[in-house]
């Protein structure tokens, strides 16, 4: 049940407001001025607040603004007996849902109310979306590798500076991005990955420049690059060793510039991106044997990000596992279930080679193949078979 207050100083009309409301079949609380209603608003969490522009003491404008720092998840429609094109554009600009005047057209104001819900309702499940998305990509572990990753990442985060990272293949690359993304200004803005290693290196200018319609066989329609799809927000070039020497050299033009030109077009348009770049590769030797541009590696590595393999922080192995097992069972619907001591020192023993994503890899068996308590006998069964053990 949908939850509003209504803030007018009439009284009359927060008893109709009320009666018509609850008839409705929603939970309605009123106050009688702007004070009464900031305080009803920052102690409780309603979904539409209905506020009156004329009121004694405190303007409904004013209660607005305030609004917007004390119930900042309540969506506010604004209404006046007063009823101008200049009220109904301020209270907007200011961030109300709508303006309604008065006398209030009640089938007008139910739509509004209906539509005003519907978006609390969106922006609240959007957070909780965002957050199970954050959760997602949380660093875990305590070794001092990753206690020295997330210091880096809170120093340079706040920053626009560019940041290339390195580390094997599934040590958590596109993790870091994503947190140094997270805790960024640019936050709110797009983060757009793009896996240089899987674009064939024809259609790579594309994918990052766009094209316009026309500019080769398949372009049927204009279409908008990565860079202009990550403006404002972050551009994460993982795998960046494998990119073509041709879109390397359009890239570093466009980090030079600020600036793309789509293919086939002429105009340039200006970009705002932040980018961060990733490789599992030896980038010193791809230089060296002119595989990769020296210029361009210098644009890109302002921070210099090591990501150290799983064999690397084998403490964190324990944290990790008993992380990942949680998370299964959720997202299976499994009881929950654990590793005896035994168990995770098997899993400390096992060499890595696809690291943290091999590692969830076999949690995953693990959770599906075992009963509530995992052994040493079952990860010695179903994971170290396909492993090569360190020698004791």
């Amino acid at each position: 049940m949908a939850k509003i207050l209504v803030i007018d100083d009439e009284a009359s009309i927060r008893r109709t407001l009320k009666d018509i409301l609850e008839y409705e079949k929603y939970d309605v609380d009123v106050a009688e001025d702007g004070f009464d209603g900031l305080e009803k608003a920052e102690s409780d969490n309603f979904d539409v607040i209905l506020c009156d522009i004329k009121m004694p003491r405190m303007d409904g404008i004013e209660v607005l603004e305030k609004l917007q720092n004390k119930s900042p998840d309540s969506t506010v429609v604004m209404i006046s007996g007063h009823g101008t094109i200049d009220a109904a554009v301020e209270c907007i600009k200011k961030g109300a849902f709508d303006f309604i005047s008065k006398p209030l057209d009640l089938n007008r104001l139910m739509i509004t109310i209906r539509n005003a819900t519907d978006k609390t309702q969106l922006v609240t499940e959007a957070k909780v979306l965002k957050k199970k998305v954050s959760k997602n990509y949380e660093m875990i572990g305590e070794s001092q590798e990753i206690i020295k990753i997330r210091k880096m990442i809170e120093r340079v985060a706040p920053t626009d500076a560019r940041i290339f990272i390195t580390g094997e293949s599934g040590t958590g690359k596109e993790l870091v991005a994503r947190q140094i993304h997270e805790f960024s200004h640019r936050s709110k803005k797009p983060f757009i990955e793009v896996n240089c290693a899987a674009i064939p290196s024809e259609l790579i200018e594309s994918e990052l420049f766009g094209h316009e319609k026309g500019s080769f066989t398949s372009a049927v329609k204009q279409k908008k690059g990565n860079f202009e799809l990550a403006n404002g927000g972050t551009l994460f070039l993982d795998e960046i060793g494998d990119m073509s020497f041709a879109a390397q050299a359009k890239v570093l033009r466009t980090l030079q510039e600020n600036k793309i030109t789509r293919v086939g077009g002429e105009k340039e348009i200006d970009v705002d991106v932040r980018v961060i770049a990733a490789t599992n590769k030896n980038i010193h030797k791809e230089i060296q044997n002119d595989n990769f541009r020296d210029d361009l590696y210098h644009r890109l590595s302002v921070i210099l990000i090591h990501v150290p393999s799983l064999n690397e922080r084998e403490d964190d192995i324990p944290i990790l596992a008993g992380q990942f097992l949680k998370q299964i069972c959720n997202e299976h619907g499994m009881p929950a279930k654990e590793f005896t001591e035994y168990a995770l020192a098997e899993l400390k023993k096992i060499t890595w080679t696809g690291n943290i994503r091999e590692l969830k890899n076999v949690v995953e068996r693990l959770a599906i193949l075992c009963d509530k308590s995992i052994n040493a006998e079952n990860v010695i069964n179903f994971a170290q078979p396909l492993q090569k053990a360190k020698k004791q």
